[in-house]
């Protein structure tokens, strides 16, 4: 039987992506089909209804799709964690033009974000921002940059859901003003002129939970095999003397159809936000690899509590209860005694 894995074209899809092209999931005995979906919504429905056998997803849209309040209630598990970080909030170049922030800080960018917004509201013309879903670290890192700049994002600023691989070309177009999406889009805007990177997800939220492998309860019990190559492949991943190898890869048209310099530049951690070149050292920028890969528990408190923050939750004992479920540090224990825990 072959396996159905799907993902949206993303950096931080990466281990998922070598797992089954590096050979890690044949090495296990595993026949795998990697499946590039459009958006989130598509990716969570096909999931749902058992047209993927797992995916690269949000971990907040896994708990959303667990929980019953994104798409059909569906029985998961997440075994695996597959990365942190990854993110980054761009803006128009005449947005930023107007901002003019008086210094570097984060503080100092998300203050004058926060005037321009506060003027354009007053003005009977909100500025629109994207974001990749509602449920996602994305959602939550605009409104914590803009809480920053001491905006409250209801009150000022209209935000709209574009899939990752259009996000860019949105603000493009002028349909957005701005943008929290994960990399290469950032790099895409800003490399062709109209964006321009104003602050990090790694800065506005250190260690974001990000994407985890996230599979059908029901195959919950024979995940040990598929868990075993994708933590391998996201140990490959995280070598830097691989990151070159791994850039050509994910920027191939297969994946992501894109210059494989905008890839190496969120591997390496040294961004360029301008259309000036001007780079910023972020080391921390996306992390793969060793250190994140057991499902922290943690995470999932720290993620309901951005949904209570943003409205999309009441907090009840049953609902935690039911969303810490999800994460399954046990069977990532289970998968390493199967196999070589040392590899």
């Amino acid at each position: 039987m072959r396996l159905a894995l799907g993902y949206v074209p993303l950096v931080d899809a990466a281990a998922l992506i070598v797992a089954v092209e590096g050979g890690f999931t044949a090495a296990e005995g595993l026949s795998v089909d990697l499946v590039r979906e459009p958006s989130w919504a598509t990716l969570r429905d096909k999931l749902a209804l058992g047209h993927l056998d797992g995916a690269h997803m949000l971990a907040p849209l896994a708990i959303a799709s667990a929980l019953g309040i994104s798409g059909p209630e569906t029985g998961l598990a997440v075994p695996l964690a597959l990365n942190l970080n990854g993110n980054a909030i761009t803006v128009s170049r005449p947005l930023w033009a107007e901002m003019n922030p008086q210094g570097e800080s984060l503080e100092a960018v998300a203050r004058a974000f926060g005037r321009v917004a506060r003027a354009r509201a007053a003005q009977g013309c909100p500025l629109t921002l994207g974001t990749v879903h509602p449920f996602s670290s994305h959602t939550y890192q605009l409104r914590l940059f803009a809480a920053r700049g001491g905006l409250d994002l209801d009150d000022a600023v209209r935000t709209v859901v574009i899939p990752p691989p259009r996000i860019a070309e949105a603000l493009r177009a002028g349909h957005i003003d701005g943008f929290c999406a994960g990399s290469p889009w950032n790099s895409l805007a800003v490399e062709d002129g109209y964006g321009r990177i104003v602050a990090f997800g790694s800065e506005v939220a250190p260690d974001c939970p990000e994407k985890v492998l996230a599979l059908p309860a029901y195959a919950a019990a024979t995940s040990g095999a598929l868990v075993r190559a994708v933590r391998r492949a996201g140990r490959w991943c995280a070598e830097p003397r691989n990151h070159d190898d791994l850039a050509r890869l994910l920027a191939g048209p297969d994946h992501l159809g894109i210059a494989p310099a905008l890839v190496r530049r969120a591997l390496a951690g040294t961004v360029v936000v301008d259309a000036d070149g001007t780079r910023r050292d972020a080391p921390n920028f996306v992390t793969f690899g060793a250190a994140i890969e057991r499902p922290n528990p943690a995470h999932v408190d720290w993620l309901l509590d951005r949904m209570a923050a943003a409205g999309q939750i009441v907090p009840a004992p049953a609902l935690i209860e039911r969303a810490r479920a999800l994460y399954r540090p046990d069977l990532f224990d289970a998968a390493l005694a199967g196999g070589d825990a040392s590899s």
